[in-house]
């Protein structure tokens, strides 16, 4: 191959994008020409993927063995350890996890934020939890007008309440981690058609969600399209027509991001393809250096499925992807966590804390 004076221009161009988008083939982050954004504060609104503790504080507490690798004691969460929520948070240098707003008992503040995602939620009214995406947005506009209440209050005392600022909700980064619930209530409450059929009414509720947030002074989002599920068939534990609805799923919702972008002035968007960061990871999980990703580390009782027996104790969860046969591992969340905080799984692609130049 001759190189010209054109080919070189290229290639230098081409090693500029890189260097200015922060992005690697091999998920090491070359460092951005883009200013690291400042999120005084994050909210996140979700299911299980993300809960750190609402439905635990509302229903039953989840108990032991939740939380024994990272926190030594049950943490509100359906897992050993840290969500990938934990890792942004820790990414994006907050001082501690990000609370869950339904528990009132908690001892950390909620001066970086507040999370409104429960266990079973879905974006639709009527699944497995009451605490749909709607009630979620409810409860952020009543968590942000009491704190303004209070912040003035209190503003002439003495003592301070620990909240975000008034001028923080404006600042702050909202991520979604949701929408699979919707397709497996679906899934198993109507068929694999109608299923299909419901997805853009579906994310039409999720558009207005976005929208009552902008009214509200939201303007950076970060949004994860939904991940594989059903995983107990094909060859790499993964039911390829219920995957094939989530893709599609997927597809729509990164097109309403799209108009969503178009629509409201001075809004930033990421679309996290997490469906992709995921399926990696099951794909490859021996290589990765974990055990049949089927073989699910915490259950109650054991199950058996085609024969194989899963479930009950579990010696080592950093070996494992699945922490109960839903839900991932810390070393999983971990695992995906890189390629998602770092902007590779990202559209466009930068990483999470530079998610205000979206």
């Amino acid at each position: 191959m001759v190189f010209t004076k054109e080919t070189q221009m290229f290639g230098l161009l081409f090693l500029f994008l890189f260097w200015v988008l922060g992005v690697s083939t091999n998920g090491v982050v070359i460092p951005s020409a883009l200013e690291k954004c400042h999120f005084p504060a994050v909210f996140n609104f979700g299911d299980s993927n993300s809960d750190t503790g609402g439905l635990s504080a509302a229903f039953w507490a989840i108990g032991w063995p939740s939380g024994e690798t990272f926190f030594g004691k049950p943490s509100g969460r359906s897992c050993d350890g840290r969500l990938i929520v934990d890792f942004m948070s820790e990414e994006l240098g907050l001082t501690s996890y990000v609370r869950p707003y339904l528990d009132s008992l908690g001892l950390d503040s909620f001066s970086n934020g507040a999370n409104f995602a429960t266990g079973g939620s879905s974006i639709k009214q009527g699944g497995y939890s009451p605490f749909h995406l709607d009630v979620q947005i409810s409860q952020f506009r009543q968590f942000k007008a009491r704190v303004i209440d209070i912040v003035n209050y209190t503003q002439h005392e003495k003592g301070k309440a620990d909240l975000p600022k008034p001028e923080d909700f404006s600042k702050a980064l909202y991520i979604f981690d949701i929408g699979q619930n919707d397709l497996a209530f679906g899934l198993g409450n109507s068929s694999e058609s109608e299923t299909l059929a419901s997805i853009p009414s579906i994310l039409d509720l999720f558009s207005a969600a976005v929208q009552q947030l902008y009214s509200e002074g939201a303007r950076v989002f970060w949004v994860h399209n939904t991940g594989p599920f059903g995983c107990d068939l094909d060859k790499n534990g993964c039911v390829i027509p219920l995957n094939e609805i989530a893709q599609e799923f997927n597809t729509q919702l990164k097109s309403k991001l799209t108009q969503l972008k178009a629509n409201l002035a001075g809004a930033a968007f990421t679309y996290v393809d997490a469906y992709t960061a995921k399926f990696n990871l099951v794909n490859t999980a021996k290589a990765q250096g974990f055990v049949d990703p089927l073989d699910f580390c915490c259950c109650r009782e054991k199950v058996v499925v085609n024969g194989t027996v899963y479930g009950g104790s579990c010696a080592n969860p950093t070996k494992h992807i699945s922490w109960d046969g839903t839900h991932y591992t810390e070393a999983a969340n971990k695992w995906v966590s890189k390629f998602i905080l770092n902007g590779s799984m990202s559209d466009p692609l930068i990483p999470i804390n530079q998610a205000c130049h979206a």
